[in-house]
């Protein structure tokens, strides 16, 4: 399904207006009777006539509309819509308008069966609309991001990505890679929040045999699978420091050590990284480190969330319906209502809610999906529970006192072969060790007394004439 055409207004055609500086007031008609539209409709001379079309104007032969429906003007700073009476109406935001009203904000419009936006400027519409591409919908706001997640991988080698949860930044990671000298190799995407606590070291780098307990094999981590192609870590902010460490030393060098070996081998990648929290905010609480983020986090490309590309929401919909339920079409009461929703989860639950919204439908052998097949929790802001009275009052007293807390169990420590690799690789220098293994100078030289390794003596890295120690320190 390609896009409709967004047919412009003979008064516009031939004119410069959309190619000039000034910002191009107007509404975007983006669903009627069902179908998904993206079609500009400029105020001509500040005013815009709303009514049924015959088929060969930029209006919609919505047969529920009046010939002369609602006006809508713009004075610079507000929308004034004005409706002239009509049998069916002319609704707001869901609520039906006596008369006039005026609104400073982006508002959905309902006439008949047909459905509106507001917008200040609508030349970015012109520019390509709202398209289908694959299993991707894609807008203005969207393209704009792809665009950019092109231009960088044409350019460097890593791309930071950030935007809410369920925005779509695996697309642009995907795009990134496609459009990059690596886009006929691999691309290897991994969320580390769904790493367990404790392999990310042996998923991301690899391991070889008799490294650790269990390990009867060598190991290839996902670092070596992206080799002449893309890694892409969705929430990257989940990994340790350790392994941050780790990351940071294979995008610096271009080489890569596998648990328990002692030669890295050298990979060619390039990195596309995401989270959908604010990087310097984990900075300043010790969980990110700080010369990471000044290795990826430019260039840094941010996806707006849907409810900033509501113009893509009627697409979504026909897509969900179209891969669940083809015979079910969309009642615009239907789409006004995901409309008006904030949707925290963005694409990613608009399209679970849909096909939720789709087989409570068909449960009912209903024939469109209208707003009662929606949850009233679907596209809702997440609320904590009410506390109840006697809980709030418990804030008023002193708190009983409580058992201290547990300690949080220490984090494991390098076994004897990693640490050797990691002096063999550091040529002895316990500084730089230590950064490798993510500890501190101090942890590692305790470490090595520990193991019956002599700071002073290194004979196992075969360099006699070298100390442990660094000069100077």
């Amino acid at each position: 399904m390609s896009n409709q055409p967004a047919t412009m207004p003979d008064s516009l055609s031939g004119s410069s207006s959309v190619e000039s500086d000034a910002p191009l007031p107007g509404l975007l008609l983006i669903s009627s009777m069902g179908q998904p539209l993206c079609v500009p409709l400029p105020l001509d001379r500040g005013a815009l006539v709303l009514g049924r079309g015959d088929g060969t104007s930029a209006m919609p032969a919505d047969p529920k509309m009046s010939r002369r429906h609602a006006t809508l003007t713009y004075d610079g700073a507000r929308f004034h819509i004005t409706d002239h009476g009509g049998q069916n109406g002319t609704y707001l935001d869901g609520q039906r308008i006596d008369k006039s009203v005026g609104t400073a904000q982006l508002q959905v419009v309902r006439t008949g069966d047909s459905l509106f936006l507001f917008f200040a400027d609508l030349r970015p519409l012109f520019k390509g609309g709202v398209q289908q591409e694959g299993d991707r919908i894609i807008g203005p706001s969207l393209r704009l991001v792809l665009a950019q997640a092109a231009r960088a991988s044409r350019l460097g080698k890593t791309l930071h990505i950030t935007g809410e949860t369920g925005s779509g930044k695996e697309g642009v990671a995907r795009a990134f890679h496609a459009e990059s000298p690596h886009g006929r190799g691999p691309f290897v995407a991994i969320n580390c929040a769904t790493i367990a606590p404790g392999v990310a070291e042996r998923v991301l780098f690899g391991a070889r045999r008799g490294a650790f307990s269990g390990a009867v094999t060598d190991t290839e981590g996902l670092v070596q699978s992206a080799d002449g192609g893309t890694l892409f870590l969705d929430e990257i902010a989940e990994l340790d420091l350790a392994v941050q460490a780790k990351l940071l030393r294979v995008l610096e060098t271009c080489e890569v050590l596998p648990i328990g070996g002692l030669r890295p081998r050298q990979v060619n990648l390039q990195l596309c990284s995401a989270s959908h929290r604010d990087l310097r905010t984990e900075i300043s609480a010790g969980r990110f480190r700080d010369d990471l983020y000044y290795r990826i986090n430019s260039p840094e490309a941010v996806v707006p969330p849907l409810r900033r590309r509501a113009e893509e929401i009627p697409w979504l919909i026909d897509q969900a319906l179209r891969s669940i339920a083809p015979h079910l079409g969309a009642h615009s009461t239907f789409v006004e209502a995901c409309l008006l929703r904030p949707w925290p989860g963005n694409v990613r639950e608009l399209l679970s809610e849909v096909r939720a919204a789709a087989q409570s439908a068909v449960g009912l052998s209903a024939r469109r999906l209208e707003p009662q097949h929606l949850s009233p929790r679907a596209g809702q802001p997440l609320e904590r529970p009410a506390q109840s009275p006697a809980a709030c009052a418990m804030l008023w007293h002193p708190p009983v006192p409580m058992a201290p807390a547990a300690k949080a169990p220490p984090r494991e420590l390098p076994d004897r072969a990693r640490v050797e690799a990691a002096l063999s690789q550091c040529s002895g220098n316990i500084s730089a060790a230590a950064r490798l293994l993510g500890l501190h100078r101090t942890q590692l030289k305790r470490l090595l007394e520990k193991l019956g390794m002599s700071p002073e003596r290194p004979q196992h890295l075969g360099h006699p004439e070298q100390t442990l120690d660094d000069e100077g320190e």
